[in-house]
């Protein structure tokens, strides 16, 4: 019967409907089919969400948005441009810069498509750059997002496996770093062969001010980072803190905050956390009808079938989760593939955190693989280029990201070596 879950929902994703209720729906013809009481969906979809980190999702997207609204992202990127816009193409290592310092504050790909590319990818138009590469950059450097601390997908991540937030958090810094350098060299190189513009040089008056511009905002993902890992507060409690703060920031310091677009702000973010927190319920469902039907045994014993060492297992899901990253939403593939592929993966040695940030850097490049990568779609929307046009431009950028991805999966102290360090 498991093969009316699925055509039900891939049917559901063609017709383009949310993946939440592609979940829920596929869910709901399976058990009618079954005649299974329809009891078991709430019940299923509250033990999903009853879970107390998942409490600290709301507080962080808040968190992100007072930030963002705050006027956050027009400073980090000015920051950026001075200390890169006397380089060749300094404008799309500034692009980089923001979405590699953005990070911290957003930790998801599509929300920092959206706020760095609505403001770089028209100025480096402006500035003569061409259309398709710098919606190709704008969605490559979004993937750094959730790969650096703080980030949402690890989160739940965490919450999926009952791995450590802090080790979690700790093992995506140094891919992260990777991933946004190695993205930077790519640019550099491009802009320098098609002579894209530079700027002034910029004074250290100048650096310093931009610095301390965004200061106060870089200080809030220290403030979360470290709390967490010292253990002064939970990651629920770190997103407390961080709204708070945010709002703080927001209308003493860079006082573009009132008490009206406060609540446009808080709206908004109920909206986003309320849609969330519906898919990780329906995710749950969907994950439990799996269970129910041995899918997991059934995946993991195929793969091990065909080979029980572990760099050819971990090919074979780096594929697979690169493949379901194109065309679904990466907090869907998490809570639907994630605690079963985990169990594969510790099944031939690796361990579970380096694994871990291998399927959040998988879903991430998914995200702007061709054709159906979101970011690409999003970026593409902003700059008014073809889809195919932008997928063309991103192919450097994404063999950079599929080098760093081999890194990573070889040799697991790139990820490990962190959280060994600070974390017992």
């Amino acid at each position: 019967m498991i093969w009316i879950l699925v055509v039900v929902f891939v049917i559901c994703l063609l017709l383009r409907f949310p993946i939440a209720f592609s979940l829920g729906l596929s869910c709901l013809a399976y058990l009618l089919m079954k005649g299974i009481p329809l009891i078991i969906i709430p019940m299923k979809m509250y033990s999903g969400i009853d879970v107390f980190v998942l409490l600290s999702i709301p507080g962080f997207i808040l968190a992100g948005n007072l930030m963002n609204r705050g006027g956050l992202t027009e400073k980090i990127i000015s920051f950026c441009n001075h200390l890169t816009g006397h380089v060749r193409g300094g404008l799309a290592l500034a692009n980089i810069g923001a979405s590699m310092l953005f990070a911290g504050i957003s930790g998801t790909a599509i929300s920092d498509t959206a706020s760095i590319g609505s403001v770089m990818i028209p100025a480096m138009k402006k500035e003569g750059y061409d259309a398709d590469f710098s919606c190709a950059i704008t969605a490559a450097s979004s993937t750094v997002g959730p790969i650096i601390p703080p980030s949402v997908p690890m989160i739940i991540a965490a919450t999926l496996s009952g791995l450590s937030v802090g080790r979690l958090f700790l093992a995506g810094a140094i891919p992260g770093f990777l991933l946004g350098f190695g993205l930077m060299f790519v640019a550099y190189y491009i802009s320098v062969k098609k002579n894209y513009p530079t700027f002034p040089k910029s004074n250290i008056r100048q650096i310093l001010i931009g610095f301390l511009d965004t200061f106060w905002s870089l200080l809030m993902t220290f403030i979360i980072l470290f709390g967490i890992i010292g253990g002064i507060f939970t990651p629920t409690e770190a997103s407390i803190i961080a709204v708070f703060y945010a709002m703080l920031i927001g209308v003493f310091v860079y006082r573009k905050l009132n008490f009206k677009n406060i609540m446009v702000i808080v709206l908004d973010s109920m909206k986003t956390s309320a849609s969330l927190m519906v898919l990780i319920g329906f995710a749950n469902l969907f994950g439990w009808i799996l269970i129910t039907e041995q899918l997991p045994q059934i995946i993991s014993s195929e793969i091990l079938n065909f080979s029980e060492n572990k760099y050819v297992v971990l090919l074979l899901i780096n594929l697979l989760l690169i493949l379901v990253g194109t065309f679904m939403e990466t907090i869907a593939a998490l809570l639907i593939l994630f605690p079963i592929l985990l169990k594969v993966a510790i099944g031939v040695d690796v361990d579970p955190i380096h694994f871990a940030v291998i399927a959040l850097l998988n879903l991430m490049i998914g995200l702007t693989t061709p054709p159906l990568g979101v970011c690409l779609f999003v970026s593409a929307s902003i700059g008014k280029v073809s889809i195919g046009a932008v997928s063309k431009a991103g192919i450097p950028f994404l063999i950079v990201s599929l080098i760093v991805l081999t890194i990573v999966t070889l040799f697991p102290e790139v990820s490990l070596f962190l959280p060994n360090l600070f974390m017992d």
